[in-house]
């Protein structure tokens, strides 16, 4: 590496270091807000706010490294420019792509490791997060009784002490038990008391002194019944118990948010893809199955037929489950043979147990048999297709034994002319009459409504899973888009940072705020055009590096020329020369 690379990486990488950690600590604030009523005054270990504290920090990352990345690059081309060392490199005979190659190196080398931790640390993080949260979220508060204020931390108990003596002594205590569900009913009303936790703090005393016991019985009574049963307790000392379990800390198991894309990485989405799309085929498959039988006017001739597609990812996913039904049959095969050798009677309910449909049907044929006095069984050739047919006929409510199955229905084997046309007459009037279409109509309309129903029903549903796939999709190409962004921040920072001749955290902060905003802007609307199907997942994750790729190659081009895109006196100069071109216009006028 040589002296130029050194001085240029030195002075990228202190500035890169500093705005990370900074960066970091910003997004860690507003994200720490979000669950500040949460996680705050429930009465955690300190180690506790520290494990929490760095998931944030390393699940945040994948945002902050290209904002860090475009301020860095900013700060450490706007030095160069603000000293005239970028002026001496380029008079040198150095040009600016080769002062930008040590970064450029580095950047996609950070990149690199992005996609790495966005694909396998992330995802782990994130699960040790939200199991976190959740039993946070799941902790009471700490008990904290202050004075004159009704205390409902503890569960089904509502405790007002108008003096505090001390952390334990109370002094005129009141307390709403609600553990019966019926409301005010009991009341205990104290001059003194004492609170101490016992058992490891898992359970509460309260020592009552000196009070009374209010109790009514509240039943749904009558008017002329009468009223119910009130009773007063006074009691010299009374003693209740509180268990504090809402107030613990209780880790759950991972295995709680294994569904969620967020901890899952490529591969594993790939595989809850592959999953989902064959749900939804399979869902629109027996959907066209299904819809024929809605409809009264189809015939036998008049078919719905599943498109193509469908009927072919159907015939493959199909032929999948299939493979791993096999697969663990297999297994279970295998293991049944390793086992222990068992004796006659285990062995005889096990081979039943294993029995196919064909061994029913051949008992039901020797049932047959016996029963009609039909050809013996051993003279029966049995094979796939006689016990196909024979499961076809036992299913048929109408059929013969061994014998066939008569396609036509009673109508139309029924001997027509034997009714006479003033009956037939008599039957048109019935059908005819003003009262059967009125009847005709209304059940009409109530198919037409549970058809529509039922159909809204089932769109609804194909769109929610339809919707989760997509969702699913952008988490997939957000692994390498988060990544990618570092590049696409770092082409449009160094050349900016170049064009601007600006250092520090004056004119770099404003411009990089102003990039990762739109960047944040566009990433935000072309997730939301994918997850509603708008534009495919691919480009919509795609769509704000797309955009500000141009852009970066913009200043690039106009870096390399020394344009002085951010010149006041450029912009100055030119308004005067429009302004002198309209002048002289309207003067020949």
């Amino acid at each position: 590496m040589k002296k130029l690379d050194k001085l240029i990486l030195g002075s990228f990488i202190g500035p890169f270091l500093l705005t990370f950690i900074v960066v970091d600590f910003i997004l860690l604030t507003v994200n720490m807000l979000r669950y500040f009523d949460e996680i705050f005054g429930k009465g955690l270990g300190f180690m506790i706010y520290v494990e929490l504290i760095s998931y944030f920090v390393i699940s945040i990352s994948p945002m902050a490294l290209p904002l860090a990345v475009l301020l860095s690059a900013l700060m450490t081309f706007g030095n160069l420019g603000e000293h005239f060392e970028l002026t001496a490199i380029k008079s040198s005979g150095i040009s600016l792509l080769r002062a930008l190659l040590p970064i450029g190196i580095f950047v996609i080398i950070l990149s690199f490791f992005a996609y790495l931790s966005n694909n396998y640390l992330v995802p782990k993080v994130n699960l040790k997060t939200f199991s976190l949260l959740y039993d946070i979220r799941m902790k009471s508060p700490a008990l904290d009784i202050q004075e004159g204020v009704f205390y409902n931390g503890i569960p089904n108990y509502s405790i007002k002490v108008n003096r505090k003596l001390d952390d334990v002594t109370l002094m005129d205590i009141i307390i709403y038990d609600h553990t019966s569900g019926q409301g005010n009913t009991n009341v205990i009303l104290a001059d003194s008391g004492r609170m101490e936790p016992f058992f490891n703090d898992r359970y509460m005393q309260l020592s009552l002194f000196n009070g009374y016991s209010y109790q009514e019985s509240s039943t749904q009574r009558p008017i002329r019944e009468k009223p119910a049963d009130f009773s007063r307790t006074s009691f010299s000392q009374n003693r209740m118990i509180f268990s504090l379990d809402a107030f613990n800390l209780n880790r759950t198991t991972d295995d709680q948010w294994s569904n969620n894309r967020s901890i899952k990485n490529i591969a594993e989405i790939r595989n809850d893809l592959d999953s989902m799309d064959r749900d939804i085929n399979s869902f629109r498959y027996y959907n066209y199955i299904n819809t024929e039988s809605n409809y009264s006017y189809f015939s036998r001739l008049r078919k719905l037929s599943p498109p193509d597609d469908i009927l072919n990812k159907k015939a493959i996913g199909d032929s999948i489950r299939n493979a791993k039904w096999q697969e663990k049959m297999m297994a279970d095969r295998s293991e049944v043979d390793s086992m222990d050798p068992m004796d006659e009677d285990d062995s005889q309910h096990l081979e039943q147990q294993l029995d196919g449909p064909e061994d029913h049907i051949l008992e039901f044929y020797q049932e047959q048999d016996s029963l009609h006095g039909a050809e013996t069984f051993d003279s029966i050739i049995i094979n796939n297709d006689t016990i196909t047919e024979a499961i076809v006929s036992l299913n048929d409510p109408v059929h013969d034994y061994m014998g066939e199955q008569s396609d036509r229905s009673p109508l139309e084997t029924a001997d027509l002319s034997t009714i006479s046309q003033e009956r037939i007459d008599k039957l048109d009037s019935i059908f005819n009459s003003r009262e059967a279409n009125v009847r005709a109509s209304s059940i009409a309309l109530n198919s037409a409504r549970t058809l529509k129903n039922q159909f809204n029903i089932q769109k609804t549903k194909i769109d929610n899973l339809e919707r989760e796939f997509r969702r699913f999709e952008i988490a997939w190409y957000q692994k390498y888009t988060q990544a990618f962004a570092c590049i696409v921040m770092f082409m449009i920072g160094a050349p900016l940072g170049a064009i601007i001749k600006k250092g520090g955290l004056g004119m770099p902060v404003l411009f990089s705020i102003i990039f990762f905003i739109i960047f944040y802007m566009l990433t935000i609307t072309g997730e939301k055009w994918a997850k509603e199907g708008i534009t495919d997942p691919i480009l919509g994750t795609w769509f704000a590096n797309l955009c500000l790729l141009p852009v970066g190659m913009f200043f690039l081009k106009q870096a390399r020329k020394d344009a002085r895109l951010f010149d006041a006196d450029l912009y100055h100069s030119l308004f005067l020369k429009i302004k002198k071109y309209f002048t002289k216009d309207k003067g020949k006028k």
